[in-house]
């Protein structure tokens, strides 16, 4: 398998360091405000990075940190704490904020169908582990005690410009110099540990430390938590490639400075997702939701298929008019796959050299795309050759259902109008799928009295129904 590595800036063989489990980090959200389809194209990408690893063999554990204190408006350290802004625009306390903005962001990568990962770890519950890691960095010597902030001393650690790859000298010019009242020895020192002093005299979030009442800064937070449950060096860490200049350098700095040991072997970095041509960000206030996609009646696997229609190395530019030509294109595939699923359930045939042959070149060819820095929309272009080709329907079947574990578009659950969850079409009872039908026409013609009662047999039977505006989905409980 070879992958795209930031750090070298070229493709290369990915060979985990304890084969067969993979340590993968992904930098999650600052839970502040809504997540927005920007976002989700970064986590399916890392899903589908993740579902490739696992196709591959590996034994993956993925870690995924949520940032509920500590990070700034600006990266450099500036401006007022986001989550402390965020419960000022909603009139809400933070610890609200923030549950309520986690629960938003998974909710909407469940909808995209984005594995949940193995680990899921706030700031605000590591803090222990946060002052420890800072107090090692104070002992060597490579961060320094102000009146305002403790900061990480940059000219301290000789590799700092390794990943941005520009001379350090050169990139201090690009900074603004240090504010006046701060103590910092040069305008790319970080902070670790704010005290809560000056602008930060009323935070809300702030804990005991050996260096004054406070909170930690942003940056420490991934470092603390991914050396945690991944050890010392991790095999792969992901972000968005906003996160190439500031925060994922300040984590290397941090983190080697501490253990003398390499942090990532691997840095994948995702492009944007690009609106009008401009990057799509909150602070733009051009971003859409999941939410705002199902009120146009999308289906959010149409999103996750755009975001297969493109290299996660490349920009793309979403429109409306791209996200019906993706909920066509899916939708268009879902019945080839179903016209397959229906017809799979036959004996199998002794098949000829040839169609043994096309199912090898068709297995080979998935692979081959998917191990190659993740070319996804060859992959697709594979998934369709299949579901058009003439091979016996048993065995397309088989090889959708292997694609579609790379895929996550769930080609083979979606039939008769409604989606399942936790269980395949083949295993839904007869009678189950007469309820389905029958509520669906009771709803088209407005019964709302027998669609309630009909809702109520079907969770009898030991499937809960939920209405949405891609119609219902079927999940067994």
């Amino acid at each position: 398998m070879k992958l795209y590595n930031t750090l070298t800036r070229k493709i290369e063989e990915f060979v985990p360091l304890n084969p067969p489990k993979v340590g993968m980090y992904t930098c999650g959200q600052t839970v502040y405000d809504y997540t927005h389809i920007g976002h989700g194209r970064k986590y399916t990408n890392d899903d589908i990075l993740r579902r490739v690893l696992i196709n591959s063999g590996y034994d993956v554990t993925h870690v995924q940190n949520v940032t509920d204190v500590g990070h700034l408006v600006s990266d450099a350290d500036e401006g007022e704490d986001k989550l402390e802004k965020g419960a000022k625009k909603s009139g809400k306390t933070v610890w609200e904020v923030a549950d309520f903005y986690t629960r938003h962001f998974y909710n909407s990568l469940d909808k995209l169908n984005i594995l949940r990962p193995t680990i899921i770890c706030k700031a605000t519950d590591h803090i222990v582990e946060q002052i420890a890691l800072i107090k090692t960095l104070l002992e060597k010597n490579f961060a320094y005690d102000t009146p305002e902030a403790v900061y990480f001393d940059i000219s301290r650690f000789s590799g700092y410009g390794k990943l941005f790859g520009q001379n350090l000298d050169e990139k201090q010019t690009t900074r603004v110099e240090v504010k006046k009242g701060d103590h910092k020895k040069q305008p790319l020192d970080f902070v670790l540990w704010f005290k809560r002093v000056g602008r930060f005299a009323d935070h809300t979030m702030h804990w005991e430390s050996p260096w004054g009442d406070g909170f930690p800064g942003w940056h420490i937070e991934c470092s603390a938590m991914s050396m945690k449950y991944l050890g010392p060096t991790i095999d792969i860490h992901t972000g968005g490639e906003d996160h190439i200049p500031i925060h994922h350098p300040n984590e290397i700095a941090q983190s080697e400075a501490a253990t003398g040991k390499p942090f990532v072997r691997f840095w994948i970095h995702h492009a944007f997702l690009m609106i009008d041509e401009r990057k799509m960000s909150k602070s733009l206030n051009n971003f859409y939701r999941i939410e705002d996609v199902e009120e146009k009646g999308f289906d959010p696997l149409a999103l996750r298929y755009l975001y297969l229609t493109s290299h996660y190395r490349k920009q793309l530019n979403f429109t409306w008019e791209s996200l019906s030509a993706a909920e066509k294109g899916l939708n268009n595939l879902r019945k080839l796959c179903c016209e397959v699923y229906e017809t799979s359930h036959t004996n199998r045939q002794t098949l000829s050299e040839e169609k043994l042959a096309k199912i090898q070149d068709y297995s080979e060819r998935f692979k081959t795309a998917i191990e190659n820095d993740l070319q996804m929309p060859e992959t697709l272009a594979v998934a369709w050759e299949v579901a058009k080709s003439n091979i016996p329907s048993p065995d397309k079947r088989d090889l959708i259902a292997d694609f579609d574990q790379v895929l996550g578009l769930d080609l083979l659950n979606s039939q008769k109008g409604y989606t399942l969850k936790g269980v395949t079409f083949s295993e839904l009872p007869d009678s189950v799928k007469k309820l389905v039908e029958s509520r669906q026409t009771a709803r088209k013609n407005q019964d709302w009295k027998l669609s309630d009662q009909l809702r109520d047999k079907i969770l009898k039977a030991g499937y809960k129904i939920e209405d949405s505006s891609v119609g219902p989905k079927l999940q067994k409980v």
